[in-house]
């Protein structure tokens, strides 16, 4: 009977908590969460964890916080030099002294957006490829495009095929020049390019006598004894003039060194030719 009496109290602290909710004897944790007396840890303790890992949130929520705010801007920045100003360097001194060896310009993508044309005395990035240079003879492959993306994006260099160059006509005008001695002409307006140009230089060492094709941009370097530019590529396939469609944007900016600091501003010598013909934003 003792013995029975026994094994039935024994189940009953294992089965059943007391009505206050306190551990029983056989150590387990009770309803309110307190250590029983074989010292496991109860609910408390866990809990006792949590407001630990709590206590450390803070500082991983300021890490995701600064991870985030550093994903933003290199985004930010990437989308700024893809679609709105991309920098550049200036690569040899056919542009001296405007422009020098080194100089770091930022080209203004969104100046021809919405409509705009280049105009006459801009200082224009252009892609040479198909005017100065000749079309590649076999299609773009995975690897082209992956670079095309990166010279995009600011992330790789502008490669060879990037030129800087002042556009002196645009479509429909007639540029001439009669070589040594003469300055040269946009529909019959002499323009005068001392403002710009090398100091010793001509306007031009070679007599030509052009039209712009409509779409088209003829451009030249201020250095004109050392600018090979639209005069060097006549009777060939692209005739030396330069697609709209080619240009990166307009060059607005010399950031880079900060003694050269300074905004590259169409010349007042261009104004003389408004309304002699082009497009119709040169009226």
């Amino acid at each position: 009977m003792g013995d029975a009496a026994d094994d039935g109290g024994a189940a009953d602290g294992v089965a059943d908590a007391d009505g206050d909710g306190k551990t029983d004897g056989d150590g387990k944790t009770d309803g309110d969460g307190k250590t029983d007396g074989d010292g496991k840890t109860d609910g408390d303790g866990e809990a006792g964890d949590g407001e630990a890992a709590d206590d450390e949130e803070p500082g991983r929520s300021r890490s995701r916080d600064l991870l985030l705010l550093a994903g933003i801007c290199l985004s930010a920045l990437l989308l700024v030099n893809a679609f709105v100003a991309r920098p550049f360097t200036v690569p040899s001194g056919s542009m001296e002294d405007t422009l020098r060896p080194g100089d770091r310009l930022i080209a203004n993508q969104l100046a021809y957006a919405f409509g705009e044309h280049p105009r006459r005395g801009d200082v224009v990035v252009f892609d040479g490829t198909g005017s100065f240079l000749p079309e590649p003879d076999r299609p773009a492959g995975f690897w082209d495009g992956l670079r095309s993306l990166g010279r995009d994006l600011g992330l790789a260099p502008a490669g060879d095929t990037v030129y800087v160059k002042r556009v002196i006509g645009i479509g429909g005008d007639r540029v001439t020049s009669t070589g040594p001695g003469g300055r040269i002409t946009v529909n019959g307006v002499p323009i005068d390019e001392s403002s710009y140009l090398a100091p010793g230089d001509e306007p031009s060492g070679v007599a030509f006598d052009v039209v712009v094709p409509a779409g088209k941009l003829w451009v030249m370097g201020d250095h004109r004894r050392a600018s090979r530019d639209s005069r060097d590529h006549l009777g060939e396939p692209g005739g030396g003039f330069v697609p709209e469609g080619r240009v990166i944007g307009r060059a607005d900016w010399v950031v880079f060194p900060i003694a050269r600091w300074n905004s590259l501003d169409r010349p007042a010598a261009f104004a003389a030719t408004a309304g002699t013909g082009g497009h119709g934003d040169q009226r």
